[in-house]
């Protein structure tokens, strides 16, 4: 049992209702809400309070987009923690080639820099004691329903992995949609190969599925925003099975930090052409997850951007 938790993007969506299902969890004690505005911050503060009738929750404002951002928050964590959910990040939208201080692309920077340095600065410290639930994507092994082709690397280099943190690796036509399934794959490599290096502590990675109630439709083009969030989620793919509720894909994130049955090292998402139901080990079919070597080198490239 986890009793203090860390959720980073906890101020809407899966992360926070991934506060509000642990939050009725028994032995829970303490949820940390990391986010990086303050305002956000304490309204979803005070509706979790709200709805599960529990006054467990703090706040730490940090942007994981940001190096110094990240360390400056990481001083205010005073306790040990129990565990940590991995969650902020996103397609991002616009301005995702863009590069960042760090190097690392927008995209990259989101779903990557800061939760790396969170984790790692933590277990420095001695203050992180059970887990790290990093949350993935199905768009690393591709969404054929959605467009989104797997993120298969010629060589698994750290130079391939390098290119994708800084967007070399797409060329001139940055695509959002398509660079993001290949920095979740990094991040997803770099969890994999945590598990190895501490094996005392659990480091799994898990994808919601395709869900509704995220803001994920608000990072793409006007049209497409429509579309997503007002007829393809609500109406067209639940018809299909295509799109788990929030509850659902979130109980995924807590299953997998709470639940024995997830083991680290493992990447959890959906079977193979399915984007809901049962989860399943990805390695079973995108063979290059159980690769110790490219799990290594999505390691050390994503170290080339942290000071």
């Amino acid at each position: 049992m986890n009793e203090s938790i860390l959720i980073t993007g906890a101020n809407g969506g899966l992360g926070k209702e991934a506060a509000r299902q642990l939050a009725l969890k028994d032995g829970t004690k303490k949820i940390i809400l990391f986010c990086r505005n303050q305002a956000k911050a304490e309204a979803a503060k005070k509706d979790l309070e709200e709805k599960t009738g529990r006054k467990i929750f703090e706040i730490i404002i940090g942007d994981v987009s940001d190096e110094h951002s990240v360390k400056k928050a990481i001083e205010k964590i005073k306790e040990p923690i129990d565990a940590i959910l991995l969650n902020a990040g996103g397609i991002v939208g616009k301005t995702a080639g863009n590069i960042t201080p760090s190097g690392m692309n927008e995209i990259a920077a989101t779903n990557v820099l800061g939760h790396i340095i969170l984790v790692e600065e933590l277990i420095k410290r001695d203050q992180l004691k059970k887990a790290v639930l990093y949350v993935s994507s199905e768009a690393v092994r591709g969404v054929k329903q959605m467009g989104m082709k797997p993120a298969l690397m010629k060589t698994s280099s750290v130079e391939e992995f390098a290119a994708v943190l800084d967007g070399s690796y797409f060329g001139k036509k940055f695509d959002n949609v398509q660079a993001y399934g290949y920095v979740k794959y990094a991040a997803t490599m770099w969890t994999l190969a945590m598990a190895r290096k501490y094996p005392a502590l659990k480091f799994v990675a898990v994808s919601p599925g395709n869900t509704d109630g995220t803001m994920a439709p608000d990072n793409f083009s006007p049209v497409m925003k429509f579309m997503l969030k007002y007829i393809m989620m609500p109406i067209v793919l639940p018809l299909l099975g295509m799109v788990n509720k929030i509850e659902d894909g979130t109980k995924r994130l807590v299953d997998g930090i709470s639940d024995d049955r997830f083991k680290s090292g493992i990447f959890y998402a959906s079977k193979e052409g399915k984007m809901t139901g049962e989860v399943v080990d990805q390695g079973t079919f995108f063979v290059d997850l159980k690769n110790n070597a490219f799990q290594d080198n999505a390691d050390e490239a994503i170290h080339r951007f942290i000071n």
